[in-house]
């Protein structure tokens, strides 16, 4: 069993997000789903962006980190889309990291000042024609970290959806997100 803390979209901690941690859950895993948006859900990436860039991104990220003060080191660090920001700064450094899951956005390791810590393996997820995963350079960001880290995949999944994990939106891929929870569980089955 792996004690995991998944940070959410830019939409909140919609019900299809909350849907996904639970089917972690039944699988056995511990997870901590931090609400970084105090209660605030939105329709669209849009607005949900909007209200991000009010806060700002480093508001965003020092959230995540408040959020995991109190927990145990030893965590896994997972995020889809705006939580890659928070999840991929813990893993890159917080001290006793498992390990990282990055769905539908990944930022270059120099982001956060540091290479990549060794031990730490990562997997990221994506579609392969989303907009905002490929359009905005996170898959050159991903291909880079798999590159220069031994224990790191990319799995690209055939589609132009973001955020496809989240059966509560419109962009959710069943069959693409059951091949991704194989891998993933997979993944965390050697945590």
């Amino acid at each position: 069993m792996a004690e995991i803390v998944l940070f959410h979209h830019a939409l909140g901690l919609t019900p299809g997000f909350i849907e996904f941690a639970d089917r972690l859950r039944r699988s056995g895993h511990e997870v901590h789903i931090p609400d970084l948006f105090g209660g605030r859900t939105f329709d669209n990436i849009e607005c949900g962006m909007g209200f991000v860039e009010e806060l700002g991104f480093g508001e965003v990220i020092e959230r995540g980190e408040r959020a995991v003060d109190g927990l145990s080191n030893d965590l896994v660090y997972a995020g889809i889309s705006l939580g890659v920001l928070p999840a991929q700064k813990l893993a890159q450094t917080r001290v006793g990291a498992r390990g990282a899951l990055l769905f539908d956005s990944c930022v270059p390791v120099s982001e956060f000042g540091l290479a990549w810590p060794k031990n730490v393996p990562v997997q990221i997820h994506a579609m392969d024609a989303d907009p905002f995963f490929v359009g905005e350079g996170d898959i050159d960001a991903a291909r880079s970290l798999v590159e220069a880290v031994k224990e790191a995949e990319l799995f690209l999944y055939s589609g132009n959806q973001h955020i496809f994990t989240d059966s509560s939106l419109g962009s959710y891929d069943a069959e693409a997100t059951a091949l991704m929870l194989q891998r993933l569980l997979k993944f965390l089955a050697a945590r």
